[in-house]
């Protein structure tokens, strides 16, 4: 057998082996045909590949697509392509605006027509977004014009700056309380810089005198811009003076102009290879007649509202300078193409992070200091060399929208998901930022507005939940035994119960050091509250400020309210609770009390929130189950409907992020009126002012305040809507004066609450017997601040409906010819000299 196996090659191989080498060196299998990629789907992805890489070399990408569209212009596959994919870029990849000029730069001496159909699809794509109002849009296509500024014949893009320069004045000089002129001569001032670092030259003294101009409108203050200043201080006079973007940026080109425009920071990839060009000049000169931009007269709002922008930054103080300081022009050019990077692409978080991880790829070679550099290591760098973290830009910009004011153009949620993905795909680089950024916040707490306070809970116990909820709160040990209404103590425990929304008490207790430990009861633990009807045993209620205590008080209505929950559970028909229900009512007004109807709301609301205690859809089941009686209950007492408040939030005092929840949709279901969340919260829960610090009552307010004004908001656009008929239009108007009416009275409500504890003048202030001079400038201090919040909400509302409403509708009188008529913000027709033209210097001296 053995000799068998070694004859036919056996299990050692033998012939078998030989005839593997064999075929190895002889391969007689049919090859594969190799595959070649379209060439239109090869431009799309070196186009949309551009700078991307910090390992590839930008000016041969920039030659190969040019070479690739110049070689193969005769495929319209090829054409098409790259004309609608250059446009796309330009408006949703702000960062690459520079390369896709570059591209067309060096395409233009060979194919001058691939650069003058660019630059019509770009007319009339501007075209088009000047007329819906798209600022944002108008801005990224004239920054492509701009650095193509040397393409262009004659002044290119100035002349059209100036015509928009014209619009803003127009608008300040209609009312200085406009913010879209303000927009308009940011666009100008942003577009500047990169018409001065394009390949152009000589337009020094027409960019002077574009700034000459802008001065006057970009150094008036608005009217709101106080009411957006992120640090108005406290009472120890820390405030910051608000330091307006435009004003800013004004200041910054007048000092680059002084300096030759320098404008380090912005990439010139256009001068690439200059050395090796042998095309002949003609033809390498040949320019292109910017196609004609007729800029509407009144310019479109459009649908985003424009507010005063203040510049803001979480790295301001540091000892080294990891971000461009307030007099480098780049502080503003980086933030903005942030910016707009970061607000253009939230339909997609990860493709957002990975932009703001590669920013040192679209900028200047000498702008930052490589990625991940540690701080203390900057001390090492050499003197005149850039010490900017690109990570700290980043971050700074996602800040500054996160903690925009008044508002964030997206959901606060969309910028917490983008700083934890960039920290998922960075980590060594983002983690460090992101720690400093927390210390400097949290140290200047006291100062910052209230609402941004609040923002800044919400992201921190987010962002913690995302990363094992593990923090440094060793470095905060000491704040830990200052007084529950100091701001520092207040945000700790705001955010700790946060953190318990999103686990639970046990597992955030585990991750605190000791001192931390008695802020975390351990009644936060238990799932379900007990029903307190339930027996005469002890029961924990919340008394004040103070952590919960466990307080023995005899419940004179525990039979009927046991009654009422067991008809409750078994599904009983509502007439069967009249029973119970009045035999609380007779006890308790034989007790004295002023409204017998409280007392039985409570044993009902109470029983309902039990029996709905195990997860939301089982609270809103018994809610719809029990709401035609809950809204009899509100029609019938006022003080009863804000007891329904008052059982809610006693029953889930451990965890007052469901109470406000629940309180959430009973307003839905309107048992529950804007009026009477307030006034629960602002008088009957107001104490000395006590009620200011906790976190949950502010959420409560804060969203009932942007339920009433998202109402007025919503008919105002439905109003707007072209084409309503008439009797449309009367309804709506009516139904508008209505809402607009109730919400004034909700804010006079929030007015005359807090008025008196800013102000020190509260009755249980006035009348405490132990004075706490420290403690009650601290509470006078949160109603200031509370103050403060509402009173800009009121004046934004009331700006945004006035400047929605005060449009301009055109009117076709008898002979034919239109006039421009404009309306107030009650529809009312407005000026006598409509449609009349007003020169620039006369327009100018108004402003003056």
């Amino acid at each position: 057998m053995a000799d068998y196996d070694r004859r036919n090659g056996g299990p050692r191989g033998g012939y078998n082996n030989n005839r593997k080498r064999h075929d190895d060196e002889h391969d007689r299998r049919p090859q594969r045909r190799r595959y070649e990629e379209p060439l239109h789907l090869k431009v799309r992805k070196q186009l949309l590949g551009v700078a991307e890489s910090p390992l590839k070399r930008t000016d041969e990408e920039i030659s190969s697509i040019a070479k690739l569209v110049v070689d193969n212009y005769d495929d319209e596959g090829i054409r098409r392509q790259f004309f609608d994919l250059s446009l796309q870029i330009v408006v949703e990849q702000p960062f690459k605006i520079p390369f896709v000029a570059a591209i067309l730069i060096v395409i233009n001496p060979q194919k001058p027509e691939v650069a003058q159909e660019i630059l019509t699809r770009a007319a009339k794509a501007i075209q088009e977004y000047l007329e819906a109002g798209h600022w944002r849009e108008v801005k990224l296509v004239l920054r492509f014009l701009a650095c193509l500024q040397g393409l262009l014949e004659e002044d290119g893009v100035f002349p059209l700056l100036e015509e928009l320069f014209s619009r803003a004045v127009d608008l300040q000089t209609a009312s200085s309380e406009d913010s879209l002129g303000l927009e308009l001569v940011k666009i100008i001032l942003l577009t500047i810089p990169y018409a001065m670092a394009s390949s152009a030259t000589g337009f020094e003294e027409r960019a002077l005198a574009l700034l000459d101009k802008t001065d006057i409108i970009a150094s008036t203050p608005h009217a709101l811009e106080a009411l957006v200043n992120p640090y108005p201080g406290n009472d120890e006079g820390d405030a910051q003076e608000p330091q307006s973007i435009i004003n800013l940026l004004q200041k910054q080109l007048q000092g680059e102009a002084g300096q030759s425009w320098k404008l380090a920071c912005i990439p010139r990839p256009w001068n690439v290879r200059k050395e090796e060009d042998t095309t002949d000049t003609a033809v390498a000169s040949k320019k292109h007649a910017l196609p004609e931009i007729n800029i509407p007269s009144p310019v479109a709002p459009g649908p985003r509202p424009m507010l005063p922008e203040i510049y803001f930054s979480v790295y301001a103080d540091q000892d080294i300078e990891t971000v461009p300081s307030t007099s480098d022009v780049a502080s503003s050019i980086l933030r903005d193409s942030l910016v707009d990077t970061i607000n253009i692409l939230d339909c997609n978080r990860n493709a957002t992070a990975k932009f703001l991880i590669d920013l040192d790829c679209y900028f200047s070679a000498e702008t930052f200091v490589k990625r991940a550099t540690q701080f203390d290591k900057l001390r090492n760098v050499e003197e005149g060399r850039s010490t900017w973290k690109p990570e700290d830009v980043a971050v700074d910009a996602v800040f500054s929208q996160l903690l925009q004011l008044p508002m964030a153009e997206h959901k606060l949620v969309y910028y917490h998901s983008v700083l934890t993905e960039a920290c998922k795909i960075a980590p060594a680089a983002i983690a460090p930022s992101l720690g400093r950024a927390i210390r400097w916040l949290y140290k200047n707490v006291d100062g910052m507005d209230l609402e941004l306070v609040y923002r800044f809970m919400d992201w921190f116990s987010h962002h913690l939940s995302n990363f094992g909820f593990t923090w440094k709160w060793t470095e905060w040990v000491d704040d830990v035994q200052l007084p529950l209404i100091h701001p520092k103590k207040a945000f700790m425990m705001g955010a700790l119960e946060k953190e318990i929304r999103l686990s639970f008490a046990a597992r955030i207790r585990g991750t605190l050091p000791e001192p931390y430990q008695p802020l975390i009861s351990e009644a936060k633990e238990k799932d379900t509250p007990d029903f307190k009807y339930s027996s005469d045993r002890k029961h924990s209620i919340l008394v004040g400020l103070e952590p919960t205590k466990l307080i023995s008080k005899e419940m004179p209505y525990s039979e009927p309210a046991k009654e009422i929950l067991r008809l409750l559970r078994a599904k009983a028909p509502d007439t069967d609770l009249q029973s119970p229900l009045s035999t609380i009512e007779e006890t308790a007004e034989s007790l004295g009390v002023t409204d017998p109807l409280v007392p039985s709301t409570d044993a009902y609301v109470t029983a309902i929130c039990f029996l709905g205690s195990k997860s939301l859809s089982h609270v809103l089941s018994q809610i719809e189950r029990c709401k035609d009686r809950l809204l009899s209950i509100g029609a019938k007492s006022e003080l009863a409907r804000r007891q329904i408040i008052t059982s809610v939030m006693d029953y889930w005092h451990e965890k007052p992020g469901i109470g406000v929840n629940v309180v959430d949709k009973l307003l839905n279901y309107t048992i529950l009126t804007p009026i009477s969340v307030v006034l629960w919260a602002l008088s009957d829960q107001l104490g000395k002012g006590e009620g200011l610090v906790l976190s949950h009552v502010f959420e409560m307010v804060s969203s009932t305040v942007t339920k009433v004004t998202n109402r007025v908001r919503q008919i105002v656009v439905a109003r707007n809507q072209p084409g309503l008929p008439g009797d449309q239009v009367a309804i709506l108007d009516e139904t508008l004066s209505k809402e607009r009416d109730e919400m004034g009275k909700l804010f006079a409500v929030i007015e005359d609450g807090l008025v008196g504890v800013a102000g020190g003048s509260v009755d249980d202030m006035a009348e405490s017997a132990d004075q706490d001079l420290k403690g009650e400038a601290m509470l006078r201090g949160w109603g200031g601040r509370w103050l403060r919040v509402f009173r800009r909400k009121m004046a934004v509302e009331e700006a945004w409906v006035q400047e929605t409403m005060s449009f301009v509708v055109q009117v076709v009188d008898a002979s034919g010819l239109e006039i421009a008529v404009e309306q107030n913000g009650n529809g009312e027709a407005v000026g006598d000299g409509a449609g009349e033209e007003m020169s620039e210097d006369e327009a100018l001296a108004g402003i003056l």
